[in-house]
Formats: structure tokens, C-alpha cells, sequence
């Protein structure tokens, strides 16, 4: 009977696979048919078999060039010659067949054919019951034909042959895997080579880290703790800068750190200038730390009295630091509130700036050194000190209790009864002002003065500073929040500027009433915040309502 032809054109129905890798040419067991039995084998043969019948069949011409090799010649999807090479091979009724069309076609050839002609051989060995033999002398020349074009092809060839020979069970070690695996290690691309890391000693070990990014972003306690171990005198004064300034910028309030720097700051004394000094001593105003080392001051002093003239911008910032920590010295405030230094720093670009610290060092000279007869800064030189919120609660707004606070106060005293972010002279922000009369009652802030006057009144004769005086019966309360960023990283000691802010407002008269984060944070929702409110304000004695009663 014979069998009923195909209709021209059409093709025999190809198994469908998973396509990648394989190969051939190896040496072999002595018996032709030792591929056959390990593709048959109990244990191999299950997963191999399986991965070479669901390989899809492979069509390069597809693809495009640089995917499979060449275009065919001619070029374009319609290369006879090539793609009826191509069929020829899928159609092979046995090994012998495929060799033979492989090696009597060698113009026809492409790289694309070696992984289709290892799929068929797979197909031949797998799909049939009782696979015919295969003769050791095939396998070999399949072998030799792909291990002498293996040069020729691209990487993606390389990787399918490779997966198509493991499938086919050809030796890891054999000659045609070797040579694939030689081919794919050329076409990787080349690694550069291993840096040299110099060994760090010291201060380089701790500049490298302090320079790394990934260490600026997420600053560790313990790490910066370790570092400390390098002693001051080995460190250069970048190093220590670097330091000093990741201390300050992540509120790291680290004794032992702030002690070297102390020390590092007195051993190098003749060799630093105020530039680099203003730097070091920046992270002790800021995290309101005042070191043990006895020569801090004295050494500071003398440092000033010779930069004083060179650098007035830094000269001032070192006073600012100083400020903070209450230690100001009045060698250097006679120098910075001389006529001659305000003339010359009147024309340079930081003029504002070291204006404004003026004015702070003038408010910090009113209030907190009744001692000081030197000269001031003129009235017609001074200027607001901070005139709007600092920069680090303007960039946390979204994060700060300062909203919720406010509409407590609304409910539970009325909008007239409060100012918020209100600035008192000489230039300090408020966060919430109340004006209390002597009775205790909270009185409608549009119908007092929220300022108290500034500088204080005159004491009388031995009254300390601290001490100031009013006439005015009326009260001002300001409510502080100390939100978590107001502290160093600890938690427990404000920064710098927030301890010198609130010193200076009850120096001036002002009656504080702090709200700590930890405070804030354990109200959930309004109802709790305002009878936390209610329960602060009722502490101070306050009296608010209709009638003075309490709302």
C-alpha cells in the first residue's frame, strides 16, 4: 500500500522543543552504539530525551544577523539554497543522512545548521521505539565538522550547541565540548583587572570610610565608635575635618570622637588655621558638648587672637560655636565688635551672615554676660537673628507635630488666643505664644503686645541677668515642641542651637512650657492631644473659656 503523499510545499509535522545548546565530535566508548544506550539509560535518559523532543525548532534566518551568524547569501528571508539546507536537515531519516547533507553541502553551510543537525540526531535517537545504530565513525565526523566551525560562530550558537550536546550525553571532557567551552570563554567579554587595594593604616582607613557614600547615607554608631581607636596624631586635619563634620551632620554626640578631635585640635595647634579650626569645632556647638580636654579653651583663645584678622567669617563662626557651648571668650568679642572689623567686613559677600551671628553674639553679650564692658554692635548693625524657622524643621514639616498642635489649640482656646511661629526679638521664632494676665486667665493675643520688650529692662543693682524684670502684668507663654530632630541621636540632649534658643527666651522673660516628641507621640488622635494640652496648660495655672473657667 502506498503512503499518501503530502501536498507540495507543505512540511512533515516537527516535534515541538525548548531549544538551546549541544554539540558533537568526541572520542567515544569502544561499542558504536554507546550514545544510544546512555540517551536510553534508566537514569539519564528521562530528562535528556524530554529536553531534546520539546526543543522548537531552530530558525535562524529569523532572527537576523549577529543572532545566528551571516545573512544567507543573497540575503533576506527568502534564501533557498540556505532554508532548503535547513529543511533537508530537519527532514534526516537517520545520523548517516545528516552527515552526509552536512558534509556535501559545505557553500550551503552556515553556523545556524550545526545546532539544527544536533536536534535532529537528538529526535532520531528519542522519537523512535528501536533507534537504528549509530556508528562511532558518524558521531566523530559530526563531531570534527562542528569543533572546525566552531571559530566561526557567534556566541548564541556556541551556548545552543553547548545545551544540545550535554542532551545528547557527549563527555564533559570530550574533544567537541572542550572546544565549544574554549569558544564561549573567548567571547566573554574580558574582566578588568583586580584593583590593588593599598593596605590602610590609620587615618587613611578612616577617611576611606568616611568619604564612601554609602556610609554618609547610613552612619553606624558602632563603626564610627571603632575609628576611634586610631590615635589623634596619625590623623591629618582632612581626616579629622571629615570627621568632625559627619559627627555634626548626623547629631552622632560620640564622646570618645569628640575628645580626639579636642586633642587633635590642641597637639596641631601651630599647624592649623582658623578655616580648618572652625571645622573641628563645629560638632561641639552643635551637639552641645563640652570636652573634657583642659587646653579646648585656652588653645581656641589663642588660635583666635591670632586668626582673628585673617579669616573674619571663620573667625566668627569659631565665636558662634563657642556661643552654643557658653563659653565666649572676651578677647575675641572686644575684636569682632571693634569698629575696625565691622568696617572691613561691610563690603565682602558674607556680610549678611556675619551680621546676623553678630547680632546673636550682641544678644548672647545682653543676656548672658553681665560681666562683659567691652564694645557692642551698633544698633543700625543689628538684624533679625532667625527670622523664619530653621532649615531643618522647614525640610521635616511634613513630618513634625506642629499641624496637630495647632488645631488642639484651636479647639480647646479659639484661634484669637494663640500666635503661632511668631518671632520675638531679637529675632527668635516661636513655635506657639499665649499671653496670660496675672490671674492666669489666656487673654485674646490682638488685644496685647506679644513682644516683651528688648533688651530687658535694667536690673537692679546686684540683680543677676538671669533674673529679668517686667512691668508688664501680662504674661507670655511659649509652648516649645522638641521634636526627635531638635535632639542629638541619643535622644536625651538637645542640639546646640534649640538649647541656646530656649536659654536666651527665658532669659528674656519668656515662660517656657517644652512638648517633648516622646510626649507627642504617645497621643493617638486629636481627643488625646487636646486633653494632653488641657492637662499641660492647667498645670501652669492657665484658665481659658467663656468666663475665664477652663474649656
Amino acid at each position: 500500500m502506498r503512503k499518501p503523499r503530502r501536498e507540495p510545499g507543505s512540511r512533515a509535522p516537527r516535534p515541538t522543543e525548548g531549544a538551546t545548546c549541544a554539540g558533537p565530535g568526541e572520542s567515544w566508548s569502544p561499542t558504536p552504539n554507546s550514545m544510544l544506550r546512555v540517551l536510553l539509560s534508566a537514569q539519564a535518559s528521562a530528562a535528556r530525551l524530554s529536553g531534546l523532543l520539546l526543543l522548537p525548532p531552530v530558525q535562524p534566518c529569523c532572527l537576523g544577523p549577529g543572532k545566528w551568524g551571516d545573512w544567507p547569501p543573497g540575503g533576506g528571508l527568502h534564501a533557498g539554497p540556505v532554508q532548503g539546507l535547513q529543511r533537508l536537515l530537519e527532514q534526516a531519516r537517520s545520523p548517516g543522512e545528516l552527515l552526509r547533507w552536512l558534509g556535501q553541502n559545505p557553500t550551503k553551510v552556515r553556523a545556524h545548521h550545526y545546532p539544527v543537525a544536533l536536534r535532529r540526531l537528538g529526535q532520531l535517537l528519542g522519537s523512535q521505539p528501536r533507534p537504528p545504530p549509530v556508528e562511532q565513525a558518524t558521531l566523530q565526523d559530526l563531531s570534527q565538522l562542528i569543533i572546525r566551525n566552531c571559530p566561526s560562530f557567534d556566541i548564541h550558537t556556541i551556548h545552543v550547541c553547548l545545551h544540545l550536546a550535554v542532551l545528547l550525553g557527549f563527555p564533559s571532557d570530550g574533544p567537541l565540548m572542550c572546544a565549544l567551552e574554549q569558544e564561549r570563554r573567548f567571547r566573554l567579554p574580558p574582566k578588568p583587572p583586580p584593583s590593588l587595594q593599598p593596605v590602610l593604616h590609620g587615618g587613611q582607613r578612616l577617611e576611606a570610610a568616611l568619604s564612601c557614600p554609602r556610609f554618609l547615607r547610613h552612619p553606624r554608631q558602632h563603626l564610627i565608635r571603632s575609628l576611634a581607636e586610631a590615635r589623634p596624631e596619625e590623623l591629618t586635619p582632612h581626616v579629622m575635618v571629615l570627621l568632625a563634620q559627619h559627627l555634626a551632620r548626623h547629631r552622632l554626640r560620640e564622646p570618645q570622637l569628640l575628645e580626639a578631635i579636642a586633642h587633635f585640635l590642641v597637639v596641631q595647634e601651630m599647624q592649623l588655621s582658623s578655616k580648618v579650626v572652625q571645622k573641628l569645632v563645629l560638632p561641639f556647638g552643635r551637639l552641645n558638648y563640652l570636652p573634657l580636654e583642659q587646653q579646648f579653651m585656652p588653645c581656641l583663645e589663642r588660635i583666635l587672637a591670632r586668626e582673628a584678622g585673617v579669616a573674619p567669617l571663620a573667625t566668627v563662626n569659631i565665636l558662634m560655636s563657642l556661643c552654643q557651648l557658653r563659653c565666649l571668650p572676651f578677647r575675641a568679642l572686644h575684636f569682632v565688635f571693634s569698629p575696625g572689623f565691622i568696617n572691613h567686613i561691610s563690603g565682602t559677600p558674607h556680610a549678611l551672615i556675619v551680621r546676623r551671628y553678630l547680632s546673636l553674639l550682641d544678644a548672647a553679650v545682653e543676656l548672658e554676660l553681665p560681666g562683659y564692658r567691652g564694645p557692642r554692635l551698633p544698633r543700625r548693625q543689628q538684624v533679625p537673628i532667625f527670622p523664619q524657622p530653621l532649615i531643618t524643621d522647614r525640610a521635616r514639616c511634613k513630618y513634625s507635630h506642629k499641624d496637630i498642635v495647632a488645631e488642639g489649640l484651636r479647639q480647646l482656646l479659639g484661634e484669637e488666643k494663640y500666635r503661632q511661629d511668631l518671632t520675638v526679638p531679637p529675632g527668635y521664632c516661636t513655635d506657639f505664644l499665649l499671653c496670660v494676665s496675672s490671674s492666669g486667665a489666656v487673654l485674646p493675643v490682638r488685644t496685647q503686645d506679644p513682644f516683651l520688650p528688648y533688651p530687658p529692662r535694667s536690673c537692679p543693682q546686684g540683680q543677676a541677668a538671669s533674673q529679668p524684670t517686667t512691668h508688664d502684668p501680662a504674661q507670655r507663654v511659649v509652648l516649645m515642641l522638641r521634636e526627635r530632630w531638635h535632639f542629638c541621636r541619643d535622644g536625651r540632649v538637645l542640639l546646640g542651637s534649640r538649647a541656646l534658643r530656649e536659654r536666651h527666651l527665658g532669659l528674656m522673660g519668656y515662660q517656657l512650657l517644652p512638648l517633648p516628641f516622646e510626649e507627642l507621640e504617645s497621643q493617638r488622635g486629636l481627643p488625646q492631644l487636646k486633653s494632653y494640652l488641657r492637662q499641660k496648660l492647667q498645670a501652669l495655672g492657665l484658665r481659658w473659656g467663656p468666663e475665664g473657667g477652663f474649656g
